[in-house]
C-alpha cells in the first residue's frame, strides 16, 4: 500500500513523495500495518467550489478522502490529484506551502487524522 506524502524541505520549498505502508502482521481478517501515532479525528466538509491559494498545512495530519477528490500543488509545481479513497500524509507546515483545489464538481467529505 502506498499513500502519498506532502513535505516541506529545509529551504520551505513542497514536495510529493510517496510511502510504502509495509504488511507487519496478517490474521483471518487481513492484514496489517505497524501501529502509528494519532492525536483524534476531525471530519470535515468541502464546497465544490473549493479552490484555496497558498497556504501551508495547519499540522502534521493524515488526510482520507471519503467520495471526492482534490487537487493539490506544491511550491516545486508537481501537481497531483488525491482521489476518494487515498490517503495523503501533509507535513508542509513551514514555507510557502501548497495550492488545494476542488476537482469533479462535487462536495468533498474527508477525514483528518492528526499526529502532532
Amino acid at each position: 500500500m502506498q499513500i502519498r506524502n506532502l513535505y516541506a524541505d529545509a529551504a520551505g520549498e513542497s514536495h510529493f513523495r510517496d510511502i510504502d505502508i509495509a504488511w507487519t502482521e496478517t490474521s483471518p481478517s487481513g492484514d496489517f500495518s505497524r501501529r502509528f501515532p494519532a492525536s483524534g479525528i476531525i471530519f470535515r466538509r468541502v464546497p465544490p467550489t473549493y479552490d484555496l491559494d497558498w497556504h501551508p498545512a495547519p499540522r502534521r495530519q493524515y488526510i482520507i478522502n471519503l467520495d471526492a477528490g482534490v487537487r493539490i500543488t506544491a511550491s516545486d509545481g508537481e501537481s497531483r490529484i488525491i482521489d476518494a479513497g487515498q490517503v495523503v500524509l501533509v507535513e508542509d507546515t513551514h514555507g510557502k506551502g501548497h495550492l488545494s483545489q476542488a476537482v469533479g464538481g462535487k462536495i468533498r467529505h474527508s477525514v483528518h487524522i492528526p499526529i502532532d
